[in-house]
This record gives C-alpha cells, structure tokens and sequence, in this order.
C-alpha cells in the first residue's frame, strides 16, 4: 500500500493495484461542477490507451433549477464517485442524465443512480436510447429523452442547454451537449487524451499535443468525415472552452487543436489509397479489433473509411467500396450466424468490389466463432483473395493480440500500396536521392519489452544529439510496429552491432505480425528492452522527446546506461547508393 496525500481538490480516494483511484471535484464555471475521476494505473487495453498514462473520465453537474449530470463514469470509479457527488448534492435533487454515449462500461453507474433516484430522465440520441435499454435489461419503465435533432433543455437559472448529434461509426449514439449561459460545450469522445494528473485545463497546451495526436490517430483517423461534420456543427457556437470526455478542458489552445483536428483530417482524405473497413459488434470486442486494425493503415499512410453495419444505410457501404483498393469485414457470432446487418453488408461487397480488391476477415466471439468462417469462406469462393489468414479472437483482445491487429493492418496497407505502386520518395535515379543516399549510419538494433509484448527494428538512421546528458535521435517510420513504444518516457535497448557480423541477417527479414523476432537469437533482458550480447555495444535509453518529420518519427533519447561488449570491434556501417529505400 502506498500512502495518499491529499490535494486540495481530491475529495475522495481509493486505493487499487498499489495505485491511487480518485474523484477530483472543482467548480469550473457557474453552478457548474466537473467530477474527475482518475486513475493512475497503466491502462493498455485497447489502442487508444497505449500510452500507458492513465485516464481521467470527465463527468459534470449542472446545477440550474434544475440539475442534470453529464456523463456519468465507468464502473471501476462507481463506488467514489457516487460519494463524491452525494457530498456536492442531494442525488434524488437531479433530474436527468445525459449521455454523450452509452457503453457497457457505464451501466453499472447508471445502475447504481437509478437505485438511488428511480425519478431520473435520461437524455441520449435514439441509438443511445437501444444501447441504455439492451444493457439495463429491466422491467421497470425507463424515462428516457430521445433527442432527434438539436433540441433545447432549460434547466432554470440560465442554463438552456442545446442538444447536437455528432454520430461517428466508433459511436452511433455520440451527443454533444452545449450550456448557452457558461459557453462550454460538453464534447465527450472529441478531443480527449488518455492522460491522468491535477490539472484540470490545458495551461502549456503545447506540451499535450502528442497525447492529444496519439488520441486523434487512434479514435478519430479512420472516420474524418464524420469528425469534419462534428466541427462544422460545433463551429457554430460562442464558446469558452470545450470540455471533453476524458482528459484536461481545453481554453488555452482550443482553437490550435481544433484547427489541427482539420488539418489531420484533411491529411487522410488527401491520402490516394483507402480502405474500407466493415463491421459490427455485439460486446464492443469486435469494435477493438477494428480499430487496432484502423490503427496499423493509417500508420503505413493509407486512409481508412470506418463503417459500422449497424447504422449506415446499404448506399454509404456501396460509396465506400467503390471508392476504395481494398476491405476488411468483421464480425461477431451470434447463435452461429451473422448478425443480418453483417449479412447485408457481404452482400453489397460481393456485388460491388471487383475481384482484385485485397480483402481480410476478422471478427471475436464466445463459443462458436463461425462467423469469420462464414465470411471467409462466402469471399474465397467469390474468388477474391484473402490478404492474411483470417482473425478470429475470442472474447476481449490481449495486449499481444491488439499488436498482431495492428501489425496485420499496417502489413495489408503496405501490399495495396505495392499493388498500386505508390512511390513515396523523389525519382530514385535523381541525384537528390544519390547525394542523400551517401549519408552513412551505424547499424543497429533497436529492442522493447513491454509485458509479454517484445519486439525490434533495424535501425541505421541513428545519430548523437547531445553531450550532456548523453543524447542520441532516431528516426523511426511511422508504419514500423515499434513505433508505438516509442513515446516520451518509453525505455528502450539501442544493440549497435559489430562490423563483420551476421547478426543483422536476422533482423532484416520481413517478421510476420506476431511472430518472436527473437526467436534463435540469444539475449538478455533489461529495463524497457532486450540486450544482444553478440553486439558490439548496448546502450539503455529513454525517450524524451519526438517530433513528426514527414514519414518519419524523430525520436531523441537520453542514454541511462550502456557498455562495450566488444573492445576490439568496429561499427558495422549501413552504405546506400540512393535514399529511395533504407
């Protein structure tokens, strides 16, 4: 156990894993409480909390004539958070709950406040409205709101909230909320970031951006135009600061991030590959899936349309396939069939995409799993061709089965971009690309450990940066796996290799997604990463900082320790006649 001192603003605490959960309370505008519960435990379980910083759940009470709560958090936080809110207010005095979204995370929450007030009215869109009444499965009659347009709720004292649907296919229920008297718009799922600490707004919101960035790619990316059309509503509204879902409010830099919203989103649309990724899900693992899949495209630079069957009509799946090289399909098992809305989409890609479209099956399930089977079957015999074998995971994905989704996307990403022969550097004959092609770099091998998860990259594009402390940079391509350990604080092991050798031979063989790129090799474990004994030199670093140049991550690490393995040895060193390819 550890001891918790307590902050000014932390009210309520609790301690799990050795690691403080938290309800941080703080009024931030008028009659306007936010309730912050925060947990510092290293979250990795779905793609966009692989930073591993903790989360922060935002959740807020209005308190007009009449009090509404928005965004009540997930289960884990239920027990302090409902002490925590008793103390602020009389729970039977709130009249509605308002949900930006509904998800099962949530349900033992609302559960426990509906113990409590049996009088509440919930507000959500209509897909919301389904989810909330498939979850809570109960016979008592549920008072719900529906809101079908942007519709107005006059809580008394001059808070006339205003109602704006801002559904994405990640969310078909998504609701954003905005008080006309405080000017703050409640943006739940936009414009987050997975990070926990006490502070409540984004001063020095500069130094947020790559959390900020990590979150966009890994939720946002694969469905801008939908992104694009929840800006253009929210443009709309005199604002004094956003207050997303989870994460710091944004004041200070909320019209850099929202410009930056647009220009990332522009990014993908300009991108001249796209997939189109199909799905449905039954418990949200499916949904997990797709988007480490979403998440390893966009990395290798190909656009992808996210199009969950469930809530799109049989045209937008049509547009989507016939716009893009290639589609993925996944799918949960349900009584060992597909859902019908499944079953509908197959159909109109069977009957649109054309034979050399690039195609992959994914899907989770409990018992059974015949789904995947299904789909893969009904498309081999269609005569299509499947890009890998076909995933099927069974209940909720692991770290390392969230890492070979997003390895397997960036793998079918890179083979449309060969199939289309996309070329993403100068003429390779140019004397540009010679001259820079002559620039000579160590060869090394670069190695993370995280849990179960390791994994290495060839390096040559390595380089001292500082004296003091010791410093190096490299730069890493955004589409390599080990990119995604690579963030400020990550440790790693930098293996430089001995000239001579043939260790490198190892490592420059194209890894399968999965596959122990250790395998037959001899190593010894560290902090953050792997040692090569039958290098040349080793040296343990931490990531400092990075920046995005281009297709590249420049990433500058201080070196923590390290030693020569081989006194006599010289550097192995990587020639290129042309700077078209590594």
């Amino acid at each position: 156990m550890i001891e918790i001192k307590k902050h000014k603003s932390l009210e309520t605490a609790i301690v799990t894993n050795n690691k403080p959960r938290d309800v941080q309370a703080i009024y931030i505008a008028a009659e306007t409480l936010a309730l912050r519960s925060r947990s510092w435990n290293r979250l990795r379980f779905e793609i966009e909390y692989a930073l591993e910083k903790g989360t922060t759940a935002n959740s807020f009470l209005i308190q007009g004539n009449l009090q509404a709560l928005i965004d009540p958090p997930g289960g884990t936080f239920t027990e302090i958070y409902l002490k925590e809110l008793s103390q602020r207010t009389n729970i039977l005095d709130i009249s509605y709950v308002i949900l930006g979204h509904v998800n099962t995370n949530r349900i033992d929450t609302i559960k426990a406040l509906l113990e409590i007030n049996s009088r509440l009215t919930f507000i959500c869109t209509n897909p919301g409205a389904i989810a909330l009444r498939q979850e809570l499965d109960e016979e008592r009659e549920l008072k719900i709101q529906v809101v079908r347009g942007e519709e107005t709720l006059d809580l008394g004292k001059g808070h006339l909230l205003k109602f704006i649907p801002t559904s994405t296919p990640r969310h078909p229920d998504e609701l954003c909320t905005y008080d006309t008297k405080t000017q703050i718009v409640y943006t739940d799922k936009f414009f987050g970031a997975h990070i926990c600490g006490d502070q409540v707004f984004d001063e020095g919101w500069s130094t947020l951006l790559g959390d900020r960035r990590y979150y966009f790619d890994s939720t946002m990316a694969n469905q801008v135009r939908q992104v694009e059309s929840a800006l253009d509503k929210l443009a709309e509204l005199p604002t004094s600061f956003y207050a997303p879902g989870h994460g710091p409010m944004l004041r200070y830099g909320l019209h850099e991030l929202v410009n930056l919203y647009r220009q990332w989103s522009e990014a993908q649309k300009q991108q001249n590959i796209s997939v189109a990724l199909l799905f449905a899900s039954a418990y949200g693992n499916t949904t997990t899936i797709a988007n480490a899949l979403a998440r390893g495209i966009t990395k290798a630079g190909v656009a992808v349309e996210l199009i969950n069957c469930e809530s799109v009509e049989p045209e937008e799946i049509k547009a989507a396939i016939e716009k893009s090289s290639g589609f993925l399909i996944g799918s949960p098992t349900l009584a060992g069939h597909l859902p019908t809305q499944v079953q509908t989409a197959l159909g109109i890609v069977l009957s649109t995409a054309t034979k050399s479209y690039q195609a992959g099956v994914f899907g989770s399930y409990g018992w059974s799993g015949e789904a995947v089977d299904i789909i893969a079957g009904k498309l081999k015999d269609a005569g299509y061709t499947l890009a890998f074998e076909p995933i099927r995971i069974k209940f909720k994905p692991t770290e390392a089965t969230l890492q070979i989704c997003e390895e397997t996307g960036t793998d079918f990403a890179q083979a449309l971009k060969r199939a289309k022969k996309v070329r993403t550097t100068l003429n390779p004959g140019s004397t540009v690309e010679q001259a820079v092609g002559r620039i000579v770099g160590s060869l090394c091998v670069l190695t993370v450990k995280r849990g179960e998860i390791s994994t290495a990259m060839l390096a040559s594009w390595v380089s001292q940066a500082t004296f003091n402390p010791p410093g190096l940079t490299i730069a890493v391509a955004k589409d390599r796996a080990i990119e995604t350990y690579m963030f400020e604080g990550d440790r790693f092991v930098l293996n430089i290799l001995e000239q001579g050798k043939q260790l490198r031979r190892h490592f420059m063989k194209k890894f399968a997604p999965g596959e122990d790129r250790f395998a037959d090799v001899n190593v010894e474990d560290t902090e953050g990463g792997l040692i090569l004994p039958e290098g040349l030199a080793y040296l343990e670093c931490r990531v400092a900082q990075r920046m995005e140049c281009g297709d590249h991550w420049l990433v500058y690490a201080i070196v923590e320790n390290g030693k020569l393995l081989q006194s006599n040895g010289l550097t192995a060193i990587h020639h290129r006649k042309t700077a078209s390819n590594y």
